[in-house]
């Protein structure tokens, strides 16, 4: 069983990130670099130039876009979604391949990562259909089953950074697994470490905020309705937003 990792990452500034992000080499795994451009660019760093990286430019726009773009390039049989400002260990990337073998129902996997961010994970294993009170979704947690994904699963390239909702891509994109009837599942095991805020904790802007109400909208249609004042009255309370 081979694991793809999908790195995306945007202009010059973006494709030196991933080159300092030390990928290591483990056997069984490879990384795909999805790299969003203005134009044609051949300035790949020299440490890139390996069998187990591939590097694939896009002139699309948009984070969605972009993952969407190393989706349909992607050949593994399990892919992990990626941002250019990780760090990754040859355990951290086995335990994921080990995660699979040992659960052959389950399409799409979610782990923990560390960071600067101190994100809090339950300490058990549970269904993403009873996800417990608090808990949310990072992007680069997400690792997947390639042949189980249909092919009209993607991310919505209205929300996502570079769109005017910069959030929420992961959510949609897990809510639209659920119900295509794909077996999600949480694993309390740590694959990755990351430095900064994540959009998820970060000041609501308005946009992310609108983000926020179409989530809840796809998600809990009619009854949508009644949640909506009551995070925004929450927010307001906290300080977070008007």
């Amino acid at each position: 069983m081979t694991l793809e990792v999908l790195i995306c990452t945007y202009g010059i500034d973006g494709i030196d990130r991933v080159a300092k992000m030390n990928l290591p080499e483990v056997d069984c795994v490879k990384y795909l670099v999805s790299w969003q451009i203005e134009k044609a660019d051949n300035s790949i760093p020299p440490n890139l130039h390996r069998k187990d990286i591939t590097i694939c430019s896009t002139l699309s726009k948009g984070l969605s876009n972009n993952r969407n773009h190393a989706l349909n390039k992607a050949s593994g049989d399990i892919c992990l979604i990626a941002d250019d400002d990780l760090t990754y260990t040859a355990s951290q990337l086995k335990s994921i391949i080990d995660t699979f073998e040992s659960n052959p129902n389950v399409d799409i996997a979610l782990f923990r990562h560390s960071g600067s961010d101190n994100k809090q994970f339950p300490e058990y294993e549970f269904d993403l259909n009873k996800e417990p009170k608090g808990y949310y979704i990072t992007s680069f947690e997400i690792a997947f089953r390639r042949t189980s994904i249909p092919s009209s699963l993607m991310f919505d390239s209205r929300l996502g950074v570079g769109t005017a909702m910069p959030a929420g891509e992961e959510d949609l994109f897990i809510h639209q697994a659920l119900k295509a009837g794909l077996n999600c599942r949480f694993f309390p095991i740590t694959i990755t470490h990351h430095e900064g805020l994540p959009t998820g904790v970060r000041p609501p802007t308005p946009g992310v905020l609108q983000a926020q109400g179409v989530i809840i909208a796809k998600k809990y249609n009619l009854t949508g309705i009644l949640r909506l004042p009551l995070i925004a009255w929450r927010l307001s309370r906290k300080g977070k937003a008007k």
